[in-house]
């Protein structure tokens, strides 16, 4: 029998995995590899049997105490044969002792309490088509080289940790997506991106200081879709979140279950209006 072999993932199967999560209907954004190895180039994994990629998963470091996985995948011909659980393993190997956490679907949170996670609330996927006429919001700007210091410090107080590596690549324009802050008097009140996937286009991170903020914020994000799908992922124990999707008319289509194994985070849920990603929180 041959034996599975894990190894750190290269692009191409990073890309590989993207296409998978793309086939599971989870919906990744076009450009998202470059932002992706950048949060972490060691922490994509992958079984091969005799060369061949199976399974694979993303377990990414943000400094030494806090790790996201993601990508969680096996090949449907190779499922149900421990594939998936490997990688797993070696995922969670690359964490060490950080804290992990991870958005996973509803109807797996069994398995990953289990494996020692704990549920801290649901993040649910809103989606719908927004259109937008009016102007920008006075203090909304582009993100650029100048404001970069500042949204990265910004961004470490809602995700929990700064990831500076990750946010260069994410805040960059170059696959269509579009960075804006708005700013304040007192300096930065919020930031999000939006950026273009296989259907529509997804806003997130969407973080401000109150709901009027992240409000401006969302129109001069969702402007950019033309009228097309917009999809946003909010905590569910944000109701100032919720109220904004709604008001917009966006319907839930999807929901995860945030879960951590090790000692949560404190984030502050009420000024998240729209977390980063499922694969990467």
């Amino acid at each position: 029998m041959t034996r599975l072999e894990t190894a750190i993932a290269t692009r191409d199967e990073i890309a590989t995995l993207i296409e998978w999560a793309a086939g599971e209907g989870w919906n990744p954004g076009l450009g998202d590899i470059e932002p992706f190895m950048a949060a972490d180039p060691e922490g994509f994994h992958v079984g091969r049997l005799a060369g061949e990629m199976v399974s694979g998963v993303s377990v990414t470091r943000t400094g030494a105490g806090f790790a996201f996985l993601g990508f969680y995948l096996c090949a449907p011909a190779h499922r149900g044969q421990g594939h998936g659980m490997a990688v797993r393993n070696a995922g969670l190997a690359h964490a060490g002792g950080a804290t992990i956490g991870l958005d996973g679907v509803v109807a797996q949170q069994e398995n990953y309490r289990r494996s020692g996670f704990a549920l801290a609330h649901r993040n649910v996927r809103y989606g719908g088509r927004v259109t937008i006429d009016d102007a920008d919001a006075a203090g909304i700007v582009a993100i650029d080289a100048g404001l970069l210091a500042g949204v990265i410090d910004f961004d470490a107080a809602h995700y929990g940790v700064a990831r500076p590596a990750f946010l260069r690549q994410w805040l960059n324009g170059g696959d269509g997506r579009q960075a804006r802050a708005l700013i304040g008097a007192d300096g930065i009140r919020g930031y999000g991106v939006i950026r273009p996937c296989r259907d529509g286009h997804k806003i997130g991170p969407l973080f401000a200081e109150d709901e009027a903020s992240a409000e401006a914020l969302f129109r001069a994000l969702a402007r950019q879709a033309g009228g097309g799908m917009v999809y946003l992922d909010p905590p569910q124990p944000n109701a100032a979140a919720t109220r904004l999707a709604e008001r917009h008319g966006l319907a839930p289509v999807f929901e995860t279950a945030r879960m951590y194994r090790g000692p949560a985070p404190d984030l502050p849920l009420g000024r998240i209006f729209g977390i980063t990603t499922f694969e990467l929180g």
